[in-house]
């Protein structure tokens, strides 16, 4: 018999401590208040234009849909801790290569059909074919056994991905992958019903069928008959339990007057009014950070001292204020890997703000009133907007003041920037995929990452990383990014600016709302219900 886990006991009965139902004071004493099935969770998208992707391969997917129509093979809590999904239980060889997934028995698509293994070696195979497009493959094309040759058109299977039988699947790695299930975890890993998608192609999403707490309904449209939104109703086959909600409304329509007159219950943070409210009030984990990245082959940025010289001449929190939205937190940050991880907190603290610092060590590096610094092109990735016109008004302004020149540019692809042979500096956003310091790292600072913009080397952090890669201790493993994080604050091939929250108001009067660490979009919405 495949061993359990061993502290699943503990956490059921810390789930049933923990999940006995809200309390309010009536009467002097303690009252439980069962909660109540029925109602439409009616939520406003943060953003204006709706878009109607539904595969959870597509990075124009919304998330928090992704999270409520499918489930993967395990999910993360609010903890970042793994748990079961649809994999009721794993094993993992010694080897610590070979991981055996044991799927629940009578689950069920939204069309009625009983999950197999076989749908979910469709499924992770699809992220891998390049008919699908997805961005995501980059996680698993060197990881799996036999991905690449799929990739490649070389195999028509993934020699990794075994189907032992209905409910049992196995994946096969080249190589250890400690962060294995935290990546399994993902939206993109979403299981799809094999037959169904293969039969339909791309119609499949245009009503799909996953196993998750909540189905398709149907497209919110407005007057013109435009798309604005989804209605989604309950799984009331569900595995772990039917939902309390009767269905989740999500659309870009919905206004702060709909919120002010409960007519919807929850919506972005769109007016300071809302911070000073009875609302709750939810920001994401500080996964998202923003960096200032330097062109590090080209002089004089070529040069890690004068890099940290100009370190010191930005003011962080004079751009936070520029990159100011109501409906986000943004804070100044220090930090290349966000303390928020496991193992990161506290936080770094850089050395702070120093104009005349700035300018005395570019001085010592030989730039002066006449030996000026050459002019740097300030970079940010397409379209143009006018958040990224004052960011850049500021950052144009605190360069001025170290006596360095600046214009603005946009650009569409990394390749054009690896083209350019004059000194840059570039405006990146990095969005966490899964929550392990690796995906911070690897896609911006490894010598051979297509997302390196900066062009920065260092085989120290490359070896590092390769270590990284396959050691099995958790412990062990978080040590050597804290060796790569030395490494990136000694050598600054980008600046650390800002970490960027999303920020969400909710109604009192929904109970059951469990944030998770990964943000808004991973909202557990099946535990959600309406106290009206």
């Amino acid at each position: 018999m495949p061993r359990k886990f061993p502290w699943l006991p503990a956490v059921i009965v810390l789930l049933l401590l923990c999940g006995t139902g809200f309390f309010s004071k009536s009467a002097g004493r303690r009252r439980e208040i069962q909660p109540n099935y029925g109602g439409i969770f009616r939520l406003k998208s943060f953003t204006d234009v709706y878009r109607t992707e539904l595969d959870p391969a597509s990075p124009d997917s919304f998330i928090f849909l992704s999270e409520q129509i499918y489930d993967g093979l395990v999910r993360l809590n609010k903890n970042l801790h793994i748990q079961p999904a649809l994999a009721e239980y794993w094993e993992i060889s010694s080897d610590k290569k070979v991981y055996t997934f044991y799927l629940r028995q009578g689950v069920k698509f939204h069309h009625g059909k009983e999950l197999v293994a076989d749908d979910v070696k469709y499924s992770l195979e699809r992220l891998l074919d390049k008919e699908t497009n997805s961005p995501y493959y980059q996680f698993f094309v060197n990881r799996v056994d036999g991905a690449v040759d799929f990739r490649e058109e070389r195999a028509d299977h993934v020699k990794g991905y075994k189907v032992v039988n209905d409910l049992t699947f196995e994946m096969h790695l080249t190589k250890p992958f400690v962060s294995a299930l935290y990546l399994m975890s993902m939206n993109f890993c979403k299981i799809l019903p094999r037959e169904k998608v293969t039969e339909e192609g791309r119609d499949f999403f245009r009503r799909p069928s996953g196993t998750g707490p909540f189905m398709f309904d149907f497209w919110v449209r407005t007057t013109k008959l435009e798309i604005a939104g989804l209605r989604l109703k309950q799984n009331s086959e569900y595995f772990e339990g039917r939902p309390y909600l009767d269905g989740i409304e999500f659309c870009s329509l919905f206004t702060i007057d709909h919120f002010y007159n409960r007519e919807i219950d929850a919506i972005p943070i769109l007016s300071r009014r809302l911070l000073d409210s009875e609302f709750q009030l939810f920001e994401d984990g500080p996964l998202t950070h923003y960096f200032l990245g330097m062109s590090c082959q080209i002089s004089p940025l070529n040069r890690a001292s004068v890099r940290k010289a100009i370190s010191y001449g930005f003011d962080k929190q004079a751009i936070v204020e520029a990159a100011r939205d109501i409906k986000y937190h943004r804070a100044p940050t220090d930090n290349y890997i966000p303390s928020h991880l496991p193992g990161f907190f506290p936080p770094h603290e850089g050395e702070p703000f120093n104009l005349e610092k700035a300018k005395d060590l570019l001085q010592r590096e030989g730039f002066s009133e006449q030996d000026k610094f050459p002019r740097v092109t300030v970079y940010f990735e397409s379209p143009r907007t006018d958040w990224k016109h004052k960011i850049y008004r500021e950052l144009r302004d605190q360069l001025r003041d170290m006596g360095i020149d600046s214009r603005q540019d946009f650009y569409d692809s990394p390749e054009e920037l690896k083209s350019t042979r004059k000194p840059y500096l570039i405006f990146v956003e990095r969005k966490m995929s899964f929550p392990d310091p690796e995906d911070m790292v690897r896609p911006l600072f490894h010598s051979k990452s297509i997302f390196n913009v900066f062009e920065y080397v260092n085989t120290n952090l490359d070896r590092l990383l390769q270590m990284a890669e396959v050691e099995r201790s958790w412990k062990k493993r978080i040590n050597l990014f804290h060796k790569i994080e030395e490494l990136l604050f000694a050598d600054i091939p980008a600046i650390p600016l800002f970490s960027h929250q999303n920020r969400v108001a909710i109604q009192p009067y929904v109970r059951g709302v469990e944030y998770p660490s990964l943000g808004f979009y991973y909202l557990d919405a099946k535990k959600i219900w309406l106290d009206k």
